[in-house]
Order: C-alpha cells, then structure tokens, then sequence
C-alpha cells in the first residue's frame, strides 16, 4: 500500500505568490503590458479547478512550485551572456514540467534572450515601490 499525501493550502498560495511574481517582477522586464495583458487573456500560468486535481499531492504541487522557482532563478540572471546551453536545458525542462501540469506556458527561452523594457519604463503591472498615503 502506498501513502500519498495530499497538497496544502501553503502549497497553493506559494503557487499563486509565484505566478504572481512572473506577472510583476519577470514579465514586465521582457514583455510589453498589452503582450502581458493578453497573457492574461490566454490563461499564462492560471490555476483553475481542474489544475488543483492535477496537483492534488505534496509531490506534484512542489514539482510545480521548483518548476516556478527554476524558471524565475534562470531568468533573473543579471549577464545574460552567463547563461549556457546547460541552463537553456534546465528550463525547457521545468517549462516541460509546468505544461504536463496543464499549465500554459507558452514561452521558450528564446522568449526571454534580451529585456525589452528598461527599469525607467512605466508598467501596470510592477509592483509599486512604495505606496501614497492619502
């Protein structure tokens, strides 16, 4: 008999805490609003229902979140240039593992080889560096 033991609401929140990470801290460096906007629209990375019973164990929901952490470690590297053949490999692979999940994760590293924005550009969905007290 094997013992499975199910995810946990933590799990479910550190998920959402790291899609939600690509959306205000990875996405904007790379991306437009308009082309994050319609990440949005297609569902980049949306949990539903359907996506918790895929990952309904403590396993599968920390493949999902290593899966996040490695993708957002990779892509944070500051000299692009660093990054090798080796890790292009390790993220196509969590990528893979994020869309065996049912995630749509459309990208490839490719998608992420120059930053398109600069750190002066203005974007909706940075989070604010600190917030007006009215």
């Amino acid at each position: 008999m094997k013992v499975v033991y199910a995810s946990t609401k933590e799990q479910a929140e550190k998920i959402q805490e790291l899609v939600s990470y690509m959306y205000s801290e990875i996405f904007p460096q790379f991306f437009l609003d308009d082309e994050i906007e319609n990440f949005e629209n297609m569902d980049v990375l949306h949990m539903n229902e359907r996506h918790y019973e895929y990952v309904s164990t403590l396993k599968e929901a920390f493949q999902v979140i290593s899966s996040l952490q490695t993708i957002i470690a990779i892509l944070e590297v500051k000299n692009r240039e660093d990054i090798d053949e080796k890790y292009r490999d390790i993220f196509n692979e969590n990528v893979r593992i994020l869309q065996n999940f049912g995630l749509c994760f459309p990208f490839s590293f490719r998608h992420f080889q120059s930053i398109k924005a600069s750190s002066n550009d203005f974007s909706a969905y940075v989070r604010p560096a600190n917030q007006l007290l009215i």
